[in-house]
């Protein structure tokens, strides 16, 4: 019979990159989409590095993301490994769930609508 080969990532290790799961990635597109229908993003990002997976919004390709959705694992049992980063690179907001991390930029979504 053949061999097993052993996964490269032994138990407690770090993996080589974080990531955001279906479920999280539904919920950021979603809010996403919404934004663009309201005319208020244009553009996307996402950067998966080794310590944080990022999701920038961006008005327009060319200036900085107007908000950055911020997952660092690291700091699960701290803070709250999600954050929302403002444009000038303040923390907005920080927690433990994704769904009261995003709950300023969809508060400012409903005032749109409202007007």
């Amino acid at each position: 019979m053949g061999s097993v080969t052993p996964f490269p990532l032994s138990h407690g290790r770090q993996p080589a990159q974080i990531g955001f799961d279906r479920l999280e990635l539904t919920r950021i597109l979603d809010l996403y989409g919404r934004m663009v229908t309201a005319g208020l993003w244009r553009d996307y990002a996402i950067e998966l590095g080794q310590d944080a997976a990022i999701f920038a919004a961006f008005r327009r390709a060319a200036e900085r993301p107007e908000y950055r959705i911020e997952k660092r694992p690291a700091l699960r049992h701290r803070q709250g490994m999600w954050a929302l980063v403002g444009e000038g690179g303040a923390v907005l907001k920080r927690g433990h769930e994704l769904a009261g991390v995003l709950a300023p930029v969809e508060r400012k979504l409903l005032k749109i609508v409202e007007d």
